[in-house]
């Protein structure tokens, strides 16, 4: 006998981006605060990206995982990649993504990647310009992730057949 599911149990894939050291001097030495940058999503097309700080790196990650499930954001998927080239923009960064075949798997910086599998796509070529900033590119890409649109999506906005 198969136990029922509970629909709240998803499988969330968390992954740290970047964590940042920083220093200030005081009088009895070195004191160290962290931040961390993280990508938290379901593999099928809902995903966040949080920033938390703190004294501890655990705290921190902690932090920022709250964040990110608090910033969720809906994709459209076309199977395992995504359905037509897109340029996500944020402020001196800029990230083309362009569907692939089967098989091609995902070509990505780390930034990029932790975004793109967070989501769900598991074939995609990417190009990051500008600024490679951690943070720049993570909101790149998810800038241009909410810019895409399914095929069906386009027909209502249109009211015709494509």
């Amino acid at each position: 006998m198969v136990p029922p599911v509970e629909e709240n149990t998803q499988e969330w894939g968390e992954y740290v981006v970047k964590i940042n050291r920083c220093s200030t001097v005081v009088k009895g030495g070195r004191r160290f605060s962290f931040s961390a940058l993280v990508v938290v999503g379901d593999k099928k097309g809902k995903l966040g990206i949080g920033f938390g700080k703190a004294n501890e790196v655990p705290t921190t990650v902690q932090k920022a995982m709250k964040d990110a499930r608090k910033n969720l954001h809906a994709t459209s998927l076309t199977g395992d990649t995504i359905p037509h080239e897109v340029i996500g923009e944020y402020r001196a960064t800029k990230v083309f993504m362009k569907p692939a075949r089967p098989g091609t798997g995902v070509i990505a910086g780390a930034s990029v990647r932790a975004v793109v599998e967070a989501a769900g796509v598991k074939n995609i070529l990417t190009k990051a310009y500008g600024s490679k900033n951690p943070v720049n590119l993570t909101k790149a890409t998810l800038d241009g992730l909410k810019k895409l649109r399914s095929k069906e999506e386009v027909e209502s906005l249109r009211g015709l057949g494509l």
